[in-house]
């Protein structure tokens, strides 16, 4: 198998941390990791659309040529085939908890922040759209309020005593908000803590990069 991915898109590293989680736990899949260049375009080029029409990264290519090109899709179907250690829950509830926040994660907080960030400083060389970057501006603000509220009850990790794809998800968001100098963290000392102290985990120090 190999993993199309670009190491600062965040639905990449999302899959790249949850690879060095499941390796740190003891579960190592054999993946390539193929660099595309998203800066340079290559996301357009004719042979990469040919493998994802939608012109996004990650991309895990099969063996048998079949492909699978959305982050949670590539990360459950590594899951049915790796499931232990389990990256979502030890039970039905934990693992439809892990969802929840992931969910919560992703859609309240990695939208708003590329739309504000992609209309403001994108690193795809997109021109400014002040309208986009006034509706969107601070509205990850909600999504990360939430987060670091959740965390009051003293959990060591997002969804609870144990690392999740929800922790992978947030993680990988952060990175690209620092990556284009966006502080979103500033008024949350939990979350705040917690990233430091994720950020020392051996997986993320193998795969995060700011």
């Amino acid at each position: 198998m190999k993993l199309h991915m670009f190491p600062f898109a965040p639905n990449a590293a999302k899959v790249r941390l949850y690879l060095a989680e499941k390796a740190e736990a003891g579960a190592s899949i054999p993946i390539e990791e193929v660099t595309v260049n998203l800066i340079e375009g290559e996301l357009k080029t004719p042979d990469y659309l040919e493998r994802n029409p939608l012109g996004t990264v990650p991309v895990l290519a099969l063996d048998d040529g079949r492909v699978l090109h959305e982050s949670l899709a590539i990360i459950d179907y590594l899951e049915e085939l790796y499931p232990d250690p389990s990256m979502w829950g030890a039970d039905a509830y934990e693992r439809g908890y892990a969802r929840q926040i992931e969910r919560i994660a992703d859609i309240t907080g990695l939208i708003p922040i590329a739309r504000e960030i992609h209309s403001t400083n994108s690193p795809l060389g997109l021109p400014p759209n002040p309208p986009v970057a006034e509706h969107y501006h601070g509205r990850w603000k909600i999504g990360i309020g939430f987060l670091e509220n959740a965390m009051s009850d003293g959990r060591p990790f997002l969804a609870g005593e144990r690392v999740t794809v929800a922790d992978c998800t947030l993680q990988a968001i952060l990175q690209f908000a620092r990556f284009r100098e966006l502080d979103v963290l500033s008024e949350s000392p939990r979350l705040t803590e917690w990233c430091d102290r994720f950020r020392e985990r051996p997986a993320a120090k193998a795969t995060i990069l700011l």
